[in-house]
């Protein structure tokens, strides 16, 4: 894309938008914020497929029944990077957000998430499960550069040609809302 208007003008013509990232990257709270600006529907993959209550996981085969309904809808913005099903969702989408900001700010985010939903449920989670903080996801979060984004590369290369906008910074995932909200 080379300006400002063929980005509002590819995002406001997509139907379909993955929001992908490193957990802590902002990932929800960019889709909801899009959600609204574009008028699309703001599908959660943890809180609509992955979890249910006390953090039991659906089975496997139940997340892709759920996943493949949900992406044969005609609008909707998905957050969740969730490289498993990636043959579902991304054939489907008009567009694809990668959130890479750096290890620490998403670092950053996960904590104060933590702290601040700490022993709640926050939005993009189901009932019953409330916010926790593992070593687990910390650890996730540090390797994610090396063990995930190779394999979000790959999956982004078999689809060439959609486009794919890399916002590297809070500040740039403010400017893009500002940009939506500017009339045209």
């Amino acid at each position: 894309m080379k300006d400002a208007s063929d980005l509002k003008a590819t995002l406001a013509e997509a139907d379909r938008i993955l929001v992908i990232g490193c957990p802590g990257s902002g990932k929800s709270t960019l889709a909801k914020r899009l959600s609204r600006a574009l008028e699309l529907d703001y599908i959660s993959m943890d809180r609509d497929f992955y979890w249910l209550p006390a953090w039991r996981k659906r089975a496997r085969d139940q997340i892709d029944r759920l996943i493949a309904t949900a992406v044969a809808e005609e609008r909707w913005i998905m957050d969740g990077t969730g490289l498993s099903s990636f043959h579902l969702r991304l054939p489907r989408a008009d567009a694809v957000i990668w959130l890479r900001l750096p290890r620490y700010a998403c670092l950053h985010g996960v904590v104060s998430r933590a702290f601040r939903y700490f022993g709640r449920n926050r939005p993009e989670l189901p009932v019953g499960c409330p916010e926790r903080l593992s070593l687990g996801i910390l650890a996730y979060i540090w390797n994610f550069e090396r063990d995930a984004v190779p394999l979000i590369e790959a999956a982004l290369r078999d689809v060439a040609g959609k486009p794919i906008l890399q916002l590297k910074s809070r500040r740039q995932m403010r400017e893009l809302l500002d940009l939506l909200a500017r009339p045209a």
